[in-house]
């Protein structure tokens, strides 16, 4: 699909990223700002009471049927957007030819890929009633996705994002937002009973960076901290679409105690300690809160680090000749969520938990081998042949 123009109601934000096998890895060095972090406290307001913002967006009819396996469901919450990948790669944004579309957004994907493993998902989230939203909904629908908590919003269109990998190793990203539908979920808009069923509730952080998602965000999160589920956060770091260093620190920082499960990068320790070492195990046990559950840290191509109260290790990654590193960081984390969803035990038995993780890191592993993110999230079935051949090699992915 070639692109020729963009619609002028959207601003762009550019990012560059070096990559290196993780779809994490930053290359431009962070400005690091001193400020006063005010963390969550869930207060029993009713998260009706947020004020709104704007007139409420058309809700998909209920044609999804009833939720299967429930008492395993991951709900996540979040931007889904339409990702536009240069047909020629190696070049430029500015020297791409033309542009194939491809579904995207970290929440989305992370739902997309716990249902191609077997396990249940739900996405929440806004995007434009134009044919790019419709489309994203058909997509969560034809991949066994419960889609009946995304919302149409009349007045603002479906997020885009432009991505290209430069012969010199850069990932070069251009957001069209400002607003875009993702960016004007409200809080009435929410599908609390949806959110209440959960056993895990997941979510980023590009959707506490404005208002009115930002008050939509933090009252799903207290509706499922309230029901008793597990609460699951990627820190997700896009310093270029946050206002500042300053306000992107205190906005990832502000769910962080609520959060039971934490997903973050060599880069985000980084950023969030002001430039300590991200290899230093007491530097990451500065961000272990006293209610955590699993803090992991994911090192591309290497696998991962593991914390918990009790224990902390390391997994190695499985061994691949990468092709596109996007979604792979998703990937693990649909990867790790579908094993805990199905037994939160994992949590107190740290041999099984790193052999899910070797399961978590083998997912990301076999979606860099292709292009895009949701056509390339694995099958349960490829994971563990994956993991087979891995061991019938001699490969060792313990550590």
């Amino acid at each position: 699909m070639a692109i020729h123009s963009a619609a002028s109601s959207f601003s762009c934000v550019s990012l560059n990223r070096q990559a290196s096998g993780s779809s994490h890895r930053l290359l431009r060095p962070f400005v690091l700002c001193q400020c006063e972090v005010k963390s969550l406290v869930f207060s029993s307001q009713s998260p009706a009471s947020f004020p709104g913002f704007r007139l409420q967006g058309k809700a998909l009819e209920s044609n999804s049927g009833p939720l299967e396996k429930e008492e395993s469901l991951v709900v996540c919450f979040g931007e889904m957007l339409i990702d536009f990948v240069p047909t020629t790669g190696g070049i430029s944004l500015a020297e791409a030819p033309a542009f194939k579309k491809a579904p995207g957004g970290a929440p989305a994907n992370v739902a997309v890929g716990i249902a191609r493993l077997g396990g249940s998902s739900a996405f929440i989230g806004k995007v434009g009633e134009d044919e790019f939203g419709h489309m994203l909904a058909d997509i969560l629908k034809e991949n066994n996705v419960n889609n009946e908590g995304m919302r149409f919003d009349p007045g603002a269109r479906t997020a885009l994002a432009f991505v290209t990998l430069r012969k010199d190793g850069e990932r070069e990203f251009m957001f069209y937002r400002n607003p875009s539908a993702d960016m004007l979920l409200q809080v009435a808009e929410l599908d609390l009973d949806l959110i209440k069923k959960a056993k895990v509730f997941h979510y980023g952080s590009i959707s506490l960076i404005t208002e009115p998602c930002k008050s939509a965000h933090i009252a799903a999160a207290k509706a499922a901290k309230n029901a008793g589920v597990i609460l699951s956060y990627d820190a997700n770091l896009r310093l270029p679409l946050w206002p500042s260093a300053e306000s992107a620190r205190e906005g990832i920082l502000s769910l962080w105690n609520a959060a039971d499960i934490i997903k973050i990068s060599e880069e985000e320790i980084s950023f969030l300690t002001q430039g300590e070492d991200p290899y230093d195990d007491s530097v990451v046990r500065k961000l272990y809160h006293p209610n955590l559950k699993l803090l992991l840290v994911t090192e591309g191509p290497d696998g991962c680090r593991y914390y918990t109260k009790e224990f902390n290790g390391r997994v190695k990654g499985l061994s691949v000749d990468c092709i596109d590193a996007t979604g792979a960081g998703d990937a693990f984390v649909a990867g790790i969520l579908s094993q805990i969803a199905a037994d939160i035990s994992l949590f107190q038995d740290e041999n099984r938990l790193r052999d899910a993780l070797r399961f978590a890191n083998a997912c990301g592993a076999l979606t860099a081998t292709k292009r895009g993110a949701i056509p390339a999230l694995p099958t349960r079935e490829a994971v563990l042949n994956a993991l087979l051949k891995s061991s019938r090699d001699g490969t060792d992915l313990s550590l």
